[in-house]
């Protein structure tokens, strides 16, 4: 695992040698800019608005700039010099139960790992009480120029640090809300019951990125001069009576049940 901080997460009064690594991976397919004349890659240069010379990167600093446009300068100096005492350690300040936690908070997922043999026996401790008590822990670190809400939980036998976004990150749903007054009859809630009940549990392992595998496709046959395969041609979108859309979509579904079910030996 690639370290991306280290510190130490404490409990209370112990204090345990840990270090961060991502948890996750992309997959994400990146495009280059090119110049389409002749496929030249496109290259920025950054240059001081001031004297407008290209600028080496020993050359280039960071500051902050208040809300009157005035740029301060702020070194790695005088960032690693901040009295911060989440700098180097993850102060966990309570517990929560996990369903307590906003969906919405939830952002970045890595693993906490012991960093030292002496580290392991108080790692497992912490993983065994949070699993005995089903609840997470709440903390804040400090990473990458920013101070993180976090919380840590048990995932099998390793602790996972979640990043959470703060409270007041979280934008109000007013403005999506449905206006005005919206009824729904009986039977138009008894026939979306049945499509979630013919649709069935869905298998999270069996979803796949179709876009990044589309593009792979279409680039391979570029590369071989072959032709790209093309989207079918999809009818235009129809306004259609909502009971007679659920009543297709729960005949649609019963197939597809029928076959998780028959593949699954049920």
């Amino acid at each position: 695992m690639r370290s991306v901080w280290s510190g130490n997460l404490a409990f209370g009064l112990v204090s345990i040698p840990v270090k961060l690594g991502s948890a996750v991976s992309s997959h994400k397919i990146g495009f280059r800019q090119i110049h389409t004349a002749d496929h030249g890659r496109v290259r920025y240069q950054k240059t001081c608005e001031l004297d407008g010379r290209v600028l080496d990167s020993s050359e280039i600093g960071r500051a902050y700039e208040t809300p009157d446009d005035q740029l301060v300068e702020v070194s790695d100096a005088d960032l690693k010099a901040l009295p911060l005492p989440t700098a180097k350690t993850i102060e966990v300040s309570g517990f929560v139960a996990a369903e307590e936690v906003d969906a919405m908070q939830l952002a970045s997922p890595y693993f906490l790992a012991p960093a030292s043999p002496a580290a392991h026996k108080p790692y497992v401790l912490m993983l065994r009480a949070l699993e005995r008590s089903g609840k997470v822990a709440l903390g804040k670190f400090a990473m990458r120029n920013s101070e993180h809400l976090a919380l840590v939980r048990p995932r099998g036998d390793v602790l996972l640090l979640q990043t959470l976004r703060w409270p007041d990150e979280l934008n109000s749903p007013a403005d999506v809300t449905p206006k005005g007054r919206v009824t729904i009859s009986d039977q138009e809630l008894q026939l979306a019951d049945t499509l979630i009940d013919a649709l069935g549990e869905a298998d999270l392992g069996s979803y796949q990125d179709e876009y990044a595998q589309a593009v792979e496709a279409l680039v391979a046959a570029k590369l071989e001069g072959a032709q790209p395969p093309t989207a079918k041609e999809e009818g235009g979108g129809q306004v259609v009576d909502l009971m007679s859309a659920l009543r297709a979509s729960v005949e649609q579904a019963k197939p597809k049940r029928s076959g998780r079910r028959k593949a699954s030996g049920e």
